[in-house]
């Protein structure tokens, strides 16, 4: 007789424009403050627990709302709106349940036992993969951590960098080789509680100084077998899901529009309260801070329009959009940096002074460069496909 695992029935997220107006002022008031501490933003994240939006991607199979990639944008625009550091983590841990409910990678018991958790409070995963000496993965080579096969199971060793959510993580998503001949490349679902785990608090970064993306070691770590998820070998390359261009892979991207947003609404603020002497009336009134607005908008509305333009062509089956992914998200970056930095430009030492959030912004918004694909790879790749010869 076969049985029929029961799943929680997750909370479904209210995207609705007042409901994620709210969900990015609840957590932008504790933003400045977990900037300054540097500590895992706790307040934010039951916050967005409380709303569904942490596991809004979780599939139907397992008792959740399976958001699509529009609505999980506007969700993640609203948490970068509000705290950036927030929006990764959680960007990070819904992409884990978008690539599980596309490709079911991990053990059926596994996952129902992290949705399990998820609906009671915040269970967070994350991918582990850059590594001191490697670096970030998407300039290729592969892992220095390996796992080793014994009769029980697996045994973890490595070290890895720029782990974001530390702590605050229920599994690792650790990607390693095996020290079988021929080796093999995978993911170990790692238990955040394991024993040999242990976390090294090197983050001490310009932006995002809240997300904990510190270095973590694993020693001897003790691994399932079945928490062993190959990543197959095709073609000379070895194909991860979890990294391929799509309409996942648009999270990041959706997060740092927040910030642009925010730093829209700052500049505004700023300029509706300042009134020089000189002038008797708020800067706000005048044409050239009006024009700098403008330059603001058009910057942002330029971004949202890439974001959910591209996202909709995806969803209409555009066979030409797949191949633009990577630019696109390039030019995403692109606007947002210059929607902040025009704003700063325009206010000058009043923008950079922390008592202001722009200066928060500015360092925020700058972190866009460091997720993949990095603008020369894209431009690059964009370039040679223009170039190749005609078939």
């Amino acid at each position: 007789m076969s049985t029929v695992t029961a799943h929680p029935a997750l909370t479904v997220p209210d995207r609705s424009a007042p409901a994620l107006a709210a969900l990015t002022a609840e957590i932008a008031a504790t933003a400045r403050e977990y900037d300054r501490s540097g500590e895992i933003p706790e307040s934010g994240l039951a916050a967005a627990h409380r709303g569904g939006y942490l596991t809004a991607t979780v599939a139907t199979r397992y008792g959740g709302p399976a958001v699509d990639p529009i609505g999980l944008a506007r969700i993640l625009i609203a948490l970068g709106e509000g705290d950036p550091s927030v929006a990764l983590i959680a960007a990070n841990n819904l992409n884990t349940h978008q690539t599980q409910a596309a490709h079911g990678t991990w053990p059926d018991d596994v996952y129902t036992e992290l949705v399990r958790r998820s609906a009671v409070a915040p269970a967070l995963v994350n991918a582990i993969r850059a590594e001191p000496e490697l670096g970030a993965p998407a300039r290729g080579g592969l892992p220095a951590t390996v796992a080793r096969r014994t009769t029980g199971g697996w045994i973890l060793n490595g070290r890895k960098t720029f782990a974001t959510g530390g702590s605050a993580l229920a599994y690792h998503v650790v990607w390693a080789v095996t020290d079988e001949n021929p080796q093999r490349v995978a993911h170990l679902l790692v238990p955040a509680d394991a024993p040999g785990i242990t976390w090294h608090e090197t983050w001490d970064h310009l932006g995002l100084r809240a997300s904990n993306t510190h270095d973590v070691e694993y020693t001897d770590v003790p691994v399932p077998f079945a928490n062993f998820a190959e990543i197959p070998f095709t073609d000379g390359v070895y194909r991860d899901p979890a990294v391929a261009a799509g309409p996942t892979s648009f999270g990041h991207a959706a997060l740092y529009v927040g910030v642009a947003r925010a730093a829209r609404t700052a500049f505004a603020d700023f300029a509706r309260s300042r009134v020089p002497t000189a002038l008797g009336r708020p800067i706000a009134e005048t044409e050239r801070i009006q024009a700098v607005a403008g330059e603001v908008e058009a910057q942002i509305v330029q971004a949202e329009t890439l974001l959910f333009g591209t996202l909709a062509l995806l969803a209409a089956g555009e066979p030409a959009v797949p191949h633009r992914l990577s630019l696109v998200k390039a030019q995403i970056a692109r606007s947002v940096v210059a929607a902040v930095q025009t704003a700063v430009a325009a206010l000058g030492n009043a923008a950079l002074t922390r008592h202001n959030d722009l200066e928060r912004h500015l360092r925020d918004v700058l972190c866009v460069r460091v997720h993949p694909p990095q603008e020369d790879a894209a431009v690059l790749a964009a370039g040679r496909a223009v170039l190749r010869p005609a078939v």
